[in-house]
């Protein structure tokens, strides 16, 4: 079910009962270095024990998260279908994907595949996460966990109730702390998970009366789950806000910041400034994005439009003094964009090396998986058979080559139709134009597809 809050881009998150069919999955156990793992029972954040709703089997020992000569840039979050819930066949093409080439994975605490972790106050069900924190431990995954949405109770809602349709309701000020305790719960149960993203895109946060977002209160529930986490491991890293940050052609909320693509919208620009100055702490910054613009979509293409995505990491690195710059989510078209695959693709490898080029320290990206039977344009693999798709082996390609620590080297291009990322061994050429190609970048003769993604060896 798709998600339908103000800023919701290709969604998926449950409304109503999750029904994964999943049989209990056991609980992670840490051991020395190896490490996924869990508690049999879980604990309270202030000491007391905790229910968990189901009795696990004997944790299995599983290996520790891949070391890493550099921050793995790329990877995915997963949604409400993914490898632990398709066909047979389509979960293992999709582990084997995930495998090939270890990169971040990310999940959200309830929500896009997970239920809800605590339904009542000091009990827990954290099946469908430790089956989603499995996956990442089983396929070499350096793991992130986004602390959204909050229990139903938070919200003003019922004790033991989930209703799926108030997912994007943000807790209630009086419940920020038992928030906070929540992600410490969490925290303590996954003990080798050390990146934590502190909610989605302001859900809830917004200000009917001022027209804007509530910076003030999000970055007051910011700050006592940063703290909490904190109290559990020092070296958890924590980042925020995660705030939407939209553009438009012709608007009286545009700010200076601005460019052929379209300016930028004053209120995320304004809630970014606010959480910088009276956050406690964090460790990175985290944001989200569409290249389109709200009023006009693509501006002046679909391939130009992407320099928002440089601009604005800039922009966050200046601001920020330099704090690596997280790219949660980003989109390249408005869903009603019907392109082939193909096409789909470049523009998302023309994107990434925007990322590349400006500096980001990741970009995660959304991978909508749909049931067995649906269409799923720029998903890495097709549903219910596990079919690779291309945008794995691109991810696949710039987790191997181009991860933050990589250097980037300038190569010469005779089009610049053809845009080209590189360093020294390899390099990656995308096709912008719509027709075939003869191009020669670094010195090699390319015939190009129209709009063909190509990699190729630099020989050096």
């Amino acid at each position: 079910m798709e998600s339908t809050g103000r800023h919701a881009r290709r969604r998926y998150v449950p409304k109503g009962p999750l029904a994964l069919g999943a049989g209990l999955v056991a609980l992670l156990l840490v051991v020395g270095i190896l490490a996924y793992g869990a508690r049999r029972g879980s604990e309270r954040a202030d000491g007391a024990p905790a229910t968990i709703l189901a009795t696990p089997e004997p944790p299995p020992v599983l290996k520790s998260p891949p070391v890493v000569e550099s921050w793995p840039r790329w990877g995915v979050t997963h949604t409400q279908y993914s490898a632990d819930n398709d066909t047979d066949r389509a979960a293992g093409r999709a582990r084997d994907l995930f495998s090939r080439v270890p990169m971040l994975q990310n999940q959200h605490i309830m929500g896009w595949g997970a239920g809800n972790p605590q339904p009542s106050p000091g009990k827990y069900d954290f099946r469908d996460l430790d089956r989603r924190v499995k996956l990442m431990a089983t396929t070499d995954a350096q793991p992130v966990l986004t602390l959204c949405c909050a229990p139903d109770w938070m919200k003003g809602g019922s004790e033991g109730r989930t209703n799926w349709g108030k997912i994007e309701v943000a807790p209630q000020r009086e419940h920020f702390d038992d928030f906070a305790k929540l992600a410490a719960t969490v925290a303590k149960r996954y003990p080798t998970i050390t990146h934590y993203m502190v909610w989605n895109e302001f859900k809830g946060f917004w200000d009917d009366v001022h027209n804007s977002w509530d910076a003030e209160a999000y970055t007051d529930m910011y700050n006592r789950v940063y703290d909490a986490l904190k109290a559990v491991n020092p070296k958890i890293q924590v980042g925020g806000p995660y705030v939407p940050v939209d553009s438009h052609v012709s608007s009286a909320n545009s700010s200076d910041l601005k460019g052929p693509w379209g300016a930028i919208d004053t209120r995320p620009l304004a809630s970014i400034e606010y959480w910088l100055k009276h956050k406690k702490g964090a460790d990175f910054i985290v944001i989200d994005a569409s290249s389109a613009t709200n009023d006009k979509g693509l501006v002046p293409d679909e391939f130009a439009a992407l320099q928002k995505f440089s601009v604005l990491t800039t922009w966050l690195r200046q601001k920020s003094g330099d704090l690596p710059v997280w790219w949660a989510e980003w989109y390249i078209a408005p869903d009603n964009i019907d392109w082939d695959e193909p096409h789909r693709t470049a523009v998302q490898v023309a994107a990434m090396m925007e990322f590349a080029k400006s500096g980001a320290a990741t970009a995660l990206y959304w991978n909508p998986q749909r049931r067995t039977g649906d269409d799923c344009p720029g998903c890495m693999w097709t549903p219910g058979t596990g079919d690779e798709m291309p945008m794995a082996g691109v991810l696949s390609g710039f987790t191997r080559w181009f991860n933050a620590g990589a250097k980037l080297v300038d190569v010469t291009v005779s089009d610049q139709r053809a845009r080209v990322l590189a360093v020294e061994k390899q390099m990656v050429i995308v096709n912008t134009a719509p027709e075939p190609l003869s191009v020669t970048v670094d010195g090699k003769p390319f015939e190009l597809d129209p709009y063909a993604v190509e990699w190729s060896d630099r020989g050096q």
